[in-house]
């Protein structure tokens, strides 16, 4: 044991059998609280907890509504302490770490530390620590190396707030924490202001989203910063009675009611007009449109007076059962479906994520229309106009991803483009950056993918100052990524990073609208060939009972085969790849498909002009004056096989 430590040590002794300390107040008795109640031993040293993959995700899932509204302000503070040595922790309200940013070349060190995803830092378990002590007080602090109660975590420093839900119970706690710092303490005062303003915005934002449909009232006792930056926030019903609050608003409260028992004890709750000197009525003069001067608002008990302004919910007016349905969506995601209901579900879903800057996963078998989903939310979204770039992950070769995605500068190595390369990522900026396969990228490129992701901001390949990044990211797989993440081929901070929320598409066998997707492509095809192509009925009914599993690519390219082989824009059974016309495998070894008497005449005299030939295509082509490409279509239509002894 170190001669650090064993002072330590010493030092909790002494605190545990009731000597004072000179350590900050919440420390010490935070201290005296690990010893009486948690009963933890001071000599013993305890390894970082991380919780398994499955228990993470219950606590993720508990809070994921409040996990959506949070992550942009997570992101804009990491990009705050970015390059300083922090990583940032997002816990729930028992200390679980739900997120997590951090520089991922010191994963293993991160995590060993437990400054990780799933790390688990209640008091009663971590002892002393910024995360544990914060839910047991519900305050801000820095716990500062020796600060900690367990020897264990001495190199660290750690700085947490508390962010309540609109009720005031705790929601969450953000943390920001570095594996070493200078000695003195002071050193993280600003970290801990920091901490303590994205916090606050992160309640505010939790709050409107929240109360979105109710009045919203903002206070702050500055006229310049009643506007941009409240210090309180509240919501109220129709009935004017307050509802919500973040938790500055909470405590004004609190002072206001202290010495009125009868409105805390209220079963119904209390009203605007309990507190301010005015109604509900009054509310919309307090609008954003008037001047700030003249928006002020004395609070009836203590007769303080703040500068408001207040936000009227939208008209509350039933909407038509059209709005409700399907014309409700925008036109390109209407346009991907017709009355299937697993469809409605996912479009819905998706529409109401269009502008929102959270991480987007789709899932679905290949070929169920992935990409086309991406590029509706993008068409209709604020970033319609700007650039929209797919990326295959599985076609970009692993020697040359990083520098296809992130670009590099000239000369940056050996085969490097003599102007440098911009990467598909930059080519994005602006707009939306479709990562499609996203479960085939190699564990290297994660690791780049996951900075950017977190960072906002892209380091090309021989540059050293990286470029602002101002991107949507949808990545797309048809691959199990917890599975991976299980496997470790895929991180699981990353896999959390892009799935802020998940829209799973449904397989085509499984859809109710197959017979207008047949339409709507072959519409489209008609269009694109200037030609008018129409099925038999018993080529419609061979696509309707195929099972489709390559999904609407495999139903595309098969009418395109269809319109290829047919006979004036006729679509019949034997246009139809073989797989799709005889679902069952029968073989026609050596037989034509029949048709007609003209159609049977054709592929006898084929099939002749083949055996004479000993199936060689390109001198049956020669001798009909004809490319081989024709023979081969002739083939396919006609449903001709090669005899088995010539194979």
């Amino acid at each position: 044991m170190t001669t650090e430590r064993a002072a330590h040590i010493d030092e909790l002794v002494r605190v545990a059998v009731g000597q004072t300390s000179a350590r900050d107040a919440i420390i010490h008795q935070s201290w005296v609280r690990c010893v009486s109640e948690h009963k933890l031993d001071p000599l013993v040293l305890r390894d970082a907890h991380i919780v398994t993959s499955g228990r993470l995700r219950e606590h993720r899932d508990a809070m994921d509504e409040f996990l959506h509204t949070a992550r942009f302000g997570v992101e804009m503070l990491y990009r705050q302490i970015a390059g300083l040595g922090y990583v940032l922790l997002l816990t729930d309200a028992r200390g679980i770490t739900v997120d997590f940013i951090g520089d991922p070349t010191f994963n293993n060190t991160l995590r060993r530390a437990g400054l990780y995803l799933g790390a688990d830092w209640n008091e009663p378990h971590a002892g002393t620590c910024a995360v544990g002590t914060c839910i047991a007080t519900e305050e801000a602090l820095t716990v500062h190396q020796s600060d900690h109660f367990d020897a264990t975590h001495i190199p660290l420093t750690c700085t947490a707030a508390p962010v309540f839900d609109p009720s005031g119970k705790l929601a969450a706690v953000l943390d920001i924490s570095a594996l070493r710092s200078p000695e003195p303490k002071a050193s993280q005062f600003l970290a801990l202001q920091l901490v303590k303003s994205f916090a606050h915005k992160i309640e505010n934002a939790n709050l409107l989203n929240r109360f979105r449909q109710e009045w919203i009232i903002k206070l702050s006792g500055s006229a310049e910063f009643a506007d941009v930056d409240p210090d309180y926030v509240m919501a109220v019903d129709s009935n004017g009675r307050i509802i919500g609050f973040n938790n500055r608003a909470r405590q004004l409260l609190a002072r206001e009611l202290a010495k009125r028992p009868d409105l805390r004890l209220r079963a119904d709750g209390f009203s605007v007009s309990d507190i301010f000197e005015c109604t509900i009525d009054d509310l919309p003069r307090f609008a954003h449109s008037r001047p700030t001067g003249q928006r002020t608002l004395r609070l009836a008990n203590s007769g303080a007076t703040l500068f408001a302004q207040t936000l009227p919910p939208p008209n509350k007016l039933v909407a038509p059962a059209s709005s409700r349905s399907e014309s409700a969506l925008p036109t390109p995601l209407r346009n991907l479906f017709r009355g299937d209901p697993a469809m409605h579900h996912v479009v819905t879903r998706a529409a109401k994520l269009i502008n929102t800057q959270m991480g987007l996963l789709i899932t679905g078998e290949t070929g169920t229309g992935k990409e086309h989903l991406t590029k509706a939310l993008h068409s209709v979204s604020a970033r319609a106009g700007r650039p929209f770039v797919a990326v295959n992950c599985a076609a970009l070769p692993e020697s040359l991803i990083e520098s296809e995605l992130f670009g590099h500068e000239a000369g940056a190595f050996t085969g490097a483009a003599a102007k440098g390369k911009k990467g598909l990522v930059l080519e994005a900026d602006g707009g939306t950056l479709f990562l499609d396969e996203i479960g085939d990228m190699p564990i290297s490129s994660q690791t780049r993918l996951l900075r950017v992701l977190a960072e906002r901001e892209v380091t090309p390949v021989g540059r050293t100052r990286p470029v602002p990044l101002n991107v949507r990211v949808i990545a797309a797989t048809h691959r199990d990524l917890v599975a991976l993440v299980r496997a470790g081929q895929f991180r699981e901070d990353l896999y959390f990073r892009l799935n802020g929320a998940v829209l799973a598409l449904p397989p085509l066998r499984q859809r109710t609208d197959i017979e207008w997707l047949i339409d709507q492509s072959l519409h489209r095809l008609s269009t694109e060939h200037n030609a008018n192509y129409a099925l038999t009925a018993s080529a419609r009914s061979a696509l309707l009972k195929y099972q489709w599993p390559g999904n609407i690519r495999e139903l595309i390219n098969a009418l395109d085969h269809g319109c290829a082989l047919s006979n004036d824009g006729t679509i019949d059974l034997v246009d139809l790849p073989d797989r799709i016309a005889h679902p069952l495998g029968e073989e026609i070894s050596g037989k034509p498909v029949r048709g007609g008497a003209a159609t049977s005449r054709q592929a006898d005299a084929l099939l002749a002009a083949l055996r004479n030939n000993r199936w060689n295509v390109s001198q049956v082509a020669r001798e009909r004056g004809v490319d081989r490409s024709t023979i081969h279509r002739q083939i396919l239509r006609f449903g001709i096989t090669m005899p088995k002894d010539l194979t």
